[in-house]
């Protein structure tokens, strides 16, 4: 079994969270919303397709580059998009 990890960006506060544990999500959907210090709103999205593990934040949380969102259980099959 492989867990994938998606990692917030930049520095900022989730406005929104998208998806809930053991929910599935697929590629590129989008997961978290994150406005930046410069007040830009940030969509967080992943090439992971699998069911969600874990989150690691709520919304009103502050998440700096590099801090762990969520930890994703990914598919082993490959289900992709151009």
């Amino acid at each position: 079994m492989y867990f994938g990890v998606v990692l917030s960006p930049c520095y900022g506060t989730v406005e929104r969270v998208s998806i809930k544990n053991e929910t599935r999500i697929y590629e590129w959907e989008p997961l978290f919303q994150i406005k930046t210090e410069e007040g830009k709103m940030e969509m967080i999205q992943t090439g992971l397709s699998g069911e969600v593990e874990s989150l690691e934040v709520q919304e009103g949380d502050y998440v700096i580059p590099g801090m762990v969102l969520a930890f994703i259980r990914e598919d082993l099959f490959v289900t992709g998009s151009d």
